[in-house]
């Protein structure tokens, strides 16, 4: 196989990868519920307080109408505008806002709130809805 048609096949390889990962994105329903939640510990030097909190993050990700689920850390990133000094992020997908309404009254995240509420002194929530095109 020469150079150029070995490029020429990586490239056609690459596109048509792309390109079949890509409807599942961009055809994503107008009413995609995204919810992500700061908390912030009382104890903030506490790698117990932590640990268990990351405990019932990983409980509350077993909700059957979150879609998609991210826990993470302050990034190491410095910047002025940048906020880190939150113990964890929650990102979910929703599939609409009927489907967070359920999440927000599932029992799984009653439990959530009830046995872990205790760890956090401030909690910020965005909810977003779209995309907007």
């Amino acid at each position: 196989m020469s150079e150029q048609s070995r490029r020429t096949f990586i490239k056609t390889s690459v596109a048509v990868g792309l390109s079949a990962s890509l409807p599942a994105f961009t055809n994503a329903p107008k009413t995609m519920f995204v919810h992500h939640v700061f908390f912030y510990l009382k104890n903030a030097d506490s790698a117990a307080d932590k640990a268990k909190l990351l405990e019932g993050l990983n409980r509350l990700a077993k909700c059957p109408t979150i879609k998609l689920v991210h826990i993470g850390e302050p990034a190491s990133t410095n910047r002025a505008v940048i906020e880190r000094t939150y113990a964890y992020s929650w990102l979910c997908f929703f599939d609409s806002p009927a489907d967070e309404e359920a999440y927000q009254k599932d029992p799984i995240h009653d439990d959530f709130r009830n046995n872990y509420a205790t760890l956090w002194e401030k909690v910020v929530i965005y909810d977003s809805i779209g995309p907007k095109r």
